[in-house]
């Protein structure tokens, strides 16, 4: 792969596990400053264990945007990915790298939703909140319908109260950057994120 090549192994962006290390084996143990500075210097293994670092997080949160459609989501992840990569000199800070990516991922998912229909339905066929394991047949499926209804819930939030809402709630985002994520202020990511706490909260009142 010479300097100028934009090509980049595609990496499956789904719920599965990395795969081993492998030949990449060295690179796990390298910070993410220095595997993006190596990647910018088109090192396609640094590239790579960039990608595995971030794959599920992204994906994951490209598929809660994007209301459950997998197909979509992974779409989007490859296609942030995949710009990363070319756009990997324009990042002038290596530390901002994941910041850039879930930038990215945020503001395609937006451009897809805007695209849609007004009325859109969920993929059934696709859980995008985990409901983890539970012993307690029970309470697991308690817990399940439970997801499903906060699942569809969020789905009904504007776009934008639900970008906030998912990167502060599940991906643990401070709100100063979430609000650089979005380009909007904190005060207004703060009103975002009250605003789709308050819905949430009344939709899953008969679960508590």
């Amino acid at each position: 792969m010479g300097p100028a090549d934009t090509t980049v192994p595609r990496q499956p962006t789904g719920t599965r596990e990395p795969d081993a290390p492998g030949g990449s084996s060295g690179l796990v143990e390298l910070d993410e400053a220095t595997l993006v500075a190596r990647a910018r210097n088109r090192d396609p293994a640094a590239f790579e264990m960039l990608v595995r670092r971030y794959q599920r997080r992204i994906y994951s949160l490209c598929l809660r945007m994007l209301n459950g459609a997998s197909g979509e989501a992974e779409d989007v992840a490859q296609e942030v990915f995949l710009t990363a990569w070319r756009r990997l000199p324009e990042i002038q800070h290596d530390g901002a790298f994941g910041s850039w990516l879930y930038r990215t991922a945020t503001n395609r998912c937006l451009t897809v939703l805007q695209r849609r229909k007004p009325v859109d339905e969920l993929d059934d066929h696709n859980t995008p909140i985990d409901t983890g394991a539970d012993a307690d047949p029970a309470r697991a499926v308690h817990n399940s319908e439970a997801m499903k209804a906060l699942t569809l819930a969020l789905a009904q939030l504007p776009p934008p109260q639900r970008a906030c809402w998912l990167l502060r709630e599940v991906h643990g985002r401070s709100y100063q950057e979430i609000a650089e994520l979005v380009e909007a202020t904190p005060t207004a990511v703060r009103g975002r994120i009250a605003r789709a706490r308050a819905e949430l909260a009344e939709v899953m009142k008969p679960w508590r």
